[in-house]
């Protein structure tokens, strides 16, 4: 559970008590460190996953890599509508209205249950046709199908998962989730060792493991949040309604529903990035999926930020300091800027061993390895575009940041990648990448220093 020292700097911001420099930092780093640990083990874990698949041989890489950014657009889809739910709660305990926080909650099981039964639904039924959609050969069609049909069918163990682990993190509790999640990481590498090597069923095996890793997860997590978790237990208080309402719904809507579009369109964004790679050949899919996976060592920090900055931005606008939290605000992406400099200049060093974990193929770890030594001189920015866009998420504010995204997604990153790719190859891609990010980032701290995201947001 969240230590004492957190539980009372966090009463600092429900009561309206000052707070100094040093305390303000010290929360921020003390709920940051359990998530970013939780974000880098994922990458760990996931690395060792990769691997495992990698060393099937580069068509096994390029099936999951085909479909993966297909999978992330779902995902995310999830996730905007948990958060629609989950800064809510972030504000109402900031107002000190747990009640109210406990009433959100509820409808929030129901609504996003329906929700994630319907995006499953749809994943499993495109899944045939999807490998094909996305340019990929024949060659690896079967197995990108077959992975994609089992993500999608354990879509409501991703979904009801990440719902509990937002609602507690908002609540000011990092540390069940981040356990938890490192514990899914750890089951997900146990899970596909078992289902890819000793059943001998290969990528199958890799999405089945994953599955199985995350309704272990999901069902913990419900567990803490239900049944444990001081503030928004229901189990063991009196019987209330899940009756989904109007204001809370409307609100839920008001939140996510921009962050829906933008996870829809940046997937979508991300999926167009993968049609222009897939005809690079398989090296050059393989080379890119695996790059973004080392490259996430980097920015998974920056996520870890960013939830911290959510709940201390949520919370704080919810008790009405608008001071308080335009420096809570001010201090996690510096703080996430510092990190994920350090984490980019660590990865420029070691891009080769890293490339070389995931895969024994020279073609795919030389490619991979000048990728990401051009990705490094983005990772400031990039950092200042994650924790920015958790800031604005915690004072409600998701239309406009999610328009910066898109336009920056859409209009600089495909289109340099479009007419970069036939030229440079994957090399160009990347270049794409890297020029967009930075622009992102600087508008971003634009709009955190000049705009007026903090007035942005008013329950219905």
């Amino acid at each position: 559970m969240a230590s004492k020292e957190n539980i009372d700097l966090l009463a600092h911001i429900r009561e309206g008590r000052e707070m100094t420099q040093a305390e303000k930092l010290r929360l921020i780093i003390s709920l940051s460190i359990p998530s970013i640990l939780a974000q880098i083990s994922a990458t760990v874990m996931f690395f060792i996953d990769a691997s495992m698949v990698g060393h099937l041989g580069a068509k096994a890489s390029a099936a999951i890599g085909l479909v993966e950014t297909t999978g992330w657009l779902m995902g995310g889809l999830g996730a905007a509508a948990n958060m629609g739910f989950s800064v809510q709660v972030a504000h109402a305990i900031g107002a000190n209205d747990f009640k109210r926080a406990r009433r959100i909650l509820r409808q929030s099981l129901i609504c996003c249950l329906i929700y994630s039964l319907t995006i499953s639904s749809i994943g499993v039924l495109i899944s045939g046709p999807l490998p094909y959609w996305l340019g990929g050969s024949e060659d690896i069609a079967h197995d990108a199908s077959v992975y994609f049909a089992i993500i999608g069918f354990c879509g409501i163990f991703f979904q009801m998962n990440g719902l509990g682990s937002s609602m507690l993190k908002c609540s000011g509790n990092m540390k069940i989730p981040s356990a938890l999640n490192i514990l899914s990481c750890i089951l997900d590498v146990i899970f596909n060792y078992f289902f890819i090597y000793i059943l001998d069923l290969g990528v199958m095996g890799a999405a089945i493991g994953t599955g199985l890793a995350e309704l272990v997860t999901a069902s913990l997590m419900l567990y803490f949040l239900l049944c444990k978790s001081e503030i928004l237990k229901l189990v063991g208080r009196p019987r209330r309604s899940f009756r989904p309402q109007a204001d809370i719904v409307s609100n839920a809507f008001k939140i996510g529903a921009p962050m829906g579009l933008q996870h829809m369109l940046m997937g979508g964004a991300q999926i167009v990035s993968t049609i222009i790679v897939a005809p690079l050949g398989t090296i050059a899919i393989a080379a890119h999926s695996l790059a973004i996976t080392v490259e996430s060592l980097c920015y998974m920090p920056g996520y870890g930020i960013s939830d911290a900055a959510t709940t201390l931005v949520g919370q704080s606008f919810g008790a009405g300091q608008d001071k308080l939290t335009k420096s809570f605000a001010r201090m996690s992406v510096g703080l996430g800027m510092v990190v994920m400099t350090v984490m980019g200049f660590l990865m420029f060093i070691f891009a080769s061993e890293l490339m070389n974990i995931l895969t024994p193929v020279n073609e795919i770890i030389d490619l991979g390895t000048y990728c990401l030594r051009i990705e490094v001189f983005a990772e400031p920015m990039f950092a200042a575009s994650i924790v920015c866009y958790g800031v604005f998420v915690g004072a409600g504010d998701t239309f406009k940041p999610s328009i910066m995204n898109l336009t920056s997604m859409w209009a600089i990153r495909l289109s340099l990648a479009a007419i970069l790719a036939p030229i440079y190859g994957l090399t160009g891609v990347w270049v794409a990448m890297a020029i967009e990010l930075t622009i992102r980032g600087c508008i971003f701290l634009i709009r955190l220093f000049f705009g007026n995201w903090i007035k942005s947001f008013t329950m219905a």
